[in-house]
C-alpha cells in the first residue's frame, strides 16, 4: 500500500526519487502552476521554456520527464499537465488536480518516493492530490512473480505545500487516504479471477473486514436462503457449484438519526447461463460482482471515517452459470418478496438478486435506500464507458445523488423511470417478467427494481455497467481493470446523510 505522508519541506530540499509539478496552457504559452516556484528557480526561471523544447504542451493527461538540474534535491522533475490555467488567478479544480497526481503516480511506478509539488490552495486541494496519487498508484499483482522486470507501485507520496499541523489539512490527507484505499479494496476484489473469488470467498472477505472494522456480519448461505424463501438469488445461483450468499455487513453509530441501506450486485462470474452470452461478451464478466465491491468498500469507509449516520450493506452473491440444475427460460420464480418473476432471459440475471436484497433491505425502514450494479448494456450504449446512470423514484434525491458524483468527479447522468414501459414486462404467467421492450433496456432494469423497493422509502439506483470495469490503457488515477466506479459517491451520500443535509 502506497504510504502518504505531509510535508514541510521546500521543494529544493527533499529527498526524493522524483519531484513532481505542474504546468498549465495560458493561452499559446506554457505556464508553471503554482507550488513549483523552487524548481522554476532551479531552472533559472526556464522551466517553462525547456519543457515546451521537449514538446510539453500541458495539456490534461501529458506527462514529461527531465533531468533535474543543481539546487535540487531529488534526480528526476516530472512536469503534468493540468490544462487550460485558470482565469483571473482562480484554482485548478479538484478534478484536474486530481487526474494531474494520478498521472504522475502511474509514470513513477517503480519509484520509492515521489514528492508532489502541485497547486495547493486549501485542504480541498491536497485532498484531490493525495487521492489522484493513491488512487494513480495502485496495481493488481497478486497473481505475478515477482522478478528483475516486474515493477512496484510507487511507495510513498509526499505532499508539499499541505500543512501537516493545520487541522482542516491532516483531515482531509486522512479522508483521502482512507477513501483511496477502499476503493482499491474494491478494485482488487473486482479484479479477482473468479475461479478463486466465489460467493463464499466474497462473504468470507467482508467477514474478515468487519471483525477488522467493528462491524456486525450476517452471512445466509444457501441453506438459510432457502429456508428464507429468497428465490431470485437461489434462482440465479442454481446452476452454479459455487452456491450464493446474501450478506448483511453493517456500521453503527452511537449518536447516528438516520440509516442509509446500499444494495450491492454481486455476481462473481457471468455466464448468462442457459441464454450463454457469446464469446467476445464473458471475458471480463468477473466484473459483474463491481457493485458488490462499491457497497462492501463503502461501508468499510464510512466505519473508518467515523460518519454519523448508520450504513448497511447488503451483498447479493451468487454465480450464474449454466447447468442441469440452472434457472431455465420460462421458468417462475417466487420472489423473497412473495412476487412470482417469469424468467425469459437468464442473462438478465442481476435485476433477479437485487430483487431479493431490495426486499429485505426495506424491511429495515432506512431512510433511503441505493443499490449499485453493473447491470445493462443498455446503459452503456447509451452513455459510455465513463459515465453511470442514475434513476430514482424521487427527483430530488436522484439530483442530489448527480450533483454529488460530479463534485467527487464520477460521471453521472440522471435517468427517467419512464411508467409506459411497465407494461413491456407484463407476463401471463407470473406477476412480472425478467424483460420487457428491448428500446430502453436500462430503464425496463430501473423499472423491475422499484418494484421490490418498500413503500415510502426513497431509493435511487446507479448502473454502473460502463465506468466499472475499464478495458483500455489507463488514464489519469484510472487504471486498466476493476476501477471502483461509485465508491466516492457512495461516500461522499453518507457524509450528506449524517449532515442532514439530504
Amino acid at each position: 500500500m502506497t504510504a502518504l505522508t505531509l510535508s514541510t519541506a521546500g521543494a529544493a530540499t527533499l529527498r526524493a526519487d522524483a519531484l513532481v509539478v505542474g504546468v498549465a496552457k495560458s493561452g499559446k504559452t506554457l505556464v508553471v502552476a503554482p507550488g513549483a516556484e523552487a524548481v522554476d528557480k532551479a531552472f533559472e526561471g526556464r522551466l517553462a521554456a525547456v519543457l515546451e523544447t521537449l514538446g510539453a504542451s500541458g495539456a490534461e493527461g501529458e506527462a514529461t520527464k527531465l533531468p533535474a538540474p543543481a539546487g535540487l534535491k531529488a534526480p528526476v522533475v516530472l512536469a503534468v499537465g493540468l490544462g487550460a490555467a485558470p482565469e483571473d488567478g482562480g484554482s485548478f479544480g479538484a478534478e484536474t488536480l486530481r487526474r494531474a497526481a494520478g498521472t504522475a503516480a502511474r509514470t513513477l511506478t517503480g519509484a520509492k518516493k515521489a514528492a508532489f509539488a502541485l497547486p495547493i490552495a486549501a485542504a480541498e486541494d491536497a485532498a484531490a492530490i493525495a487521492e489522484g496519487a493513491l488512487l494513480g498508484a495502485y496495481a493488481f499483482t497478486a497473481y505475478q512473480e515477482d522478478g528483475k522486470d516486474t515493477k512496484k507501485p510507487l511507495a510513498e507520496v509526499a505532499l508539499l505545500g499541505a500543512k501537516p499541523r493545520d487541522k482542516a489539512h491532516k483531515a482531509a490527507a486522512e479522508r483521502a487516504q482512507a477513501v483511496a484505499e477502499e476503493i482499491n479494496r474494491a478494485r482488487d476484489l473486482i479484479n479477482m479471477p473468479p475461479n478463486d473469488l466465489t460467493p463464499a470467498a466474497f462473504a468470507a472477505a467482508a467477514q474478515a473486514a468487519g471483525k477488522e472494522h467493528g462491524l456486525k456480519v450476517q452471512v445466509l448461505d444457501e441453506k438459510a436462503l432457502a429456508k428464507g424463501g429468497y428465490g431470485g438469488i437461489l434462482g440465479v445461483g442454481n446452476g452454479s457449484e459455487n452456491p450464493p450468499r446474501l450478506v448483511r455487513i453493517a456500521y453503527t453509530h452511537p449518536k447516528a438519526e438516520r440509516t442509509l441501506a446500499l444494495v450491492g450486485k454481486g455476481i462473481t462470474y457471468d455466464s448468462g447461463g442457459i441464454s450463454l452470452k457469446p464469446a467476445g461478451h464473458n471475458e471480463t464478466m468477473k466484473c459483474d460482482m463491481s457493485g458488490a465491491a462499491a457497497v462492501f468498500s463503502s461501508v468499510v469507509a464510512a466505519a473508518r471515517l467515523g460518519l454519523e449516520v448508520n450504513v448497511t450493506g447488503w451483498l447479493a452473491l451468487a454465480e450464474n452459470m449454466p447447468s442441469g440444475s440452472a434457472t431455465r427460460p420460462g421458468d417462475v420464480l417466487r420472489m423473497y418478496s412473495g412476487k412470482t418473476v417469469e424468467v425469459l432471459n437468464t442473462d438478465a440475471e442481476g435485476r433477479l438478486v437485487l430483487a431479493d436484497a431490495l426486499t429485505r433491505a426495506s424491511e429495515e425502514h432506512p431512510d433511503a435506500i441505493v443499490d449499485v450494479a453493473t447491470l445493462t448494456g443498455a446503459m452503456v450504449l447509451a452513455l459510455g464507458n465513463r459515465t453511470f446512470g442514475i434513476m430514482a423514484n424521487d427527483d430530488d434525491y436522484r439530483s442530489a445523488i448527480h450533483e454529488i458524483a460530479e463534485e467527487v468527479g464520477e460521471a453521472s447522468w440522471p435517468m427517467p423511470l419512464p411508467a409506459d414501459l411497465r407494461k413491456g414486462m407484463d407476463s401471463p404467467t407470473a406477476d412480472i417478467a425478467n424483460m420487457g421492450e428491448r428500446m430502453g433496456g436500462g430503464l425496463v432494469a430501473g423499472l423491475f427494481l422499484q418494484e421490490f423497493v418498500g413503500k415510502g422509502i426513497t431509493w435511487a439506483h446507479l448502473d454502473i455497467a460502463g465506468p466499472a470495469f475499464h478495458e483500455g490503457a489507463p488514464y489519469g488515477y484510472t487504471p486498466k481493470g476493476g476501477t471502483g466506479s461509485s465508491v466516492r459517491t457512495l461516500v461522499k451520500l453518507a457524509e450528506r446523510t449524517a449532515a442532514g443535509e439530504i
